[in-house]
């Protein structure tokens, strides 16, 4: 609920004055600056202004391509890496924002070095690269803002490994498990890594978690699907399915418990598993389609319904017990 709407409520039920009804207000803080707002917005427009510049940086060489030589284009790369590298490292006030803007410009020197001289390695590789050198980066500044990008750079790293062992095409065949395996495992190490148990060590937030947990239930989701309506069920549907599952009960475990994890999860569970309903009702349809989706659409909304249900209790129930702790 709005809490200026129920203030403003309130006043109206009591009948209070103009006088009483200020004094309600402020009472309620409504009206004042939000206390977080003073430290919150220089930070927040420093990391804007930080991917901002290093972006600006690329397009600007992008832009002057002819005119600048190749090792101008290399030592440009090198002092932005090396200035902002520099700055977080004495400027611990300014060390996210400089440290995105240091790790932006890791990944356009390599992106400028695999382009210039055409070394023969495949793009994961580089991404590798990016993200195993943005590493220190991460653990020095200790913020989601660079924990975040870190993720997505890892898992398309992780997704374009897969992509050169599976004869640089996307496909889901039942030989290819291995490789889809071995991806999974590699995603579900890069969420591990940034989850609660490991903030001591990385200083990973909330954001950083989500956006590697979002990606790794994206990509686990797009290959069972894939199995599921392969020409006969792939065994990536079933391992699909275990995945999610597992996932799901360990982000339910109070130690590790984040709403939105959990329920990205479950979201992707339960399309797993629609899905292979209507596979199952429509495959070899002979009757009364109108009642196949009838019945998918029940199944669907009960599931939708236990999830949410559930998750509502787990939620106010490690609520109550971080309460009494």
């Amino acid at each position: 609920m709005n809490l200026r709407w129920a203030l403003h409520a309130l006043a109206d039920t009591h009948r209070l004055d103009d006088a009483a009804r200020r004094r309600l207000l402020s009472l309620g803080g409504v009206g004042e600056e939000p206390s977080h707002l003073t430290r919150g917005l220089p930070r927040g427009l420093a990391v804007v202004a930080a991917a901002l510049v290093g972006l600006g940086v690329v397009v600007w060489i992008a832009a002057n391509w002819e005119t600048i030589g190749r090792m101008g284009r290399f030592a440009l790369l090198m002092a932005l890496v090396g200035a902002t590298g520099l700055g977080a490292a004495l400027r611990p006030a300014a060390r996210p924002a400089l440290g995105l803007l240091a790790f932006l410009g890791i990944g356009a020197l390599f992106a400028y070095f695999g382009q210039t001289y055409q070394t023969g390695a495949d793009p994961w590789q580089l991404f590798a690269l990016w993200a195993a050198l943005g590493i220190p980066l991460c653990l020095g500044a200790r913020s989601d803002v660079l924990w975040a990008p870190w993720s997505l750079v890892a898992m398309v790293g992780i997704s374009l490994w897969a992509l050169a062992h599976l004869g640089h095409r996307w496909r889901v065949e039942p030989g290819d498990v291995t490789v889809h395996g071995l991806a999974w495992i590699a995603a579900l190490c890069v969420v591990a890594a940034l989850s609660a148990p490991m903030r001591r060590v990385t200083g990973a937030g909330l954001w950083g978690l989500r956006c590697a947990a979002t990606l790794a239930v994206v990509m686990v989701t797009a290959t069972a699907l894939g199995g599921l309506f392969h020409r006969d069920v792939a065994p990536h549907y079933a391992l699909g399915l275990l995945v999610l599952a597992a996932g799901a009960l360990l982000a339910a475990q109070r130690r590790s418990f984040d709403v939105f994890v959990l329920s990205a999860t479950a979201l992707a569970l339960n399309t797993l598993l629609v899905c292979g309903l209507a596979r199952l009702l429509f495959k070899d349809l002979d009757g009364d389609a109108i009642g196949a989706l009838f019945l998918l659409g029940l199944v669907a909304a009960g599931l939708l319904a236990g999830t949410v249900s559930g998750i509502l209790k787990l939620s106010r129930h490690h609520g109550q017990e971080a309460g009494h702790a």
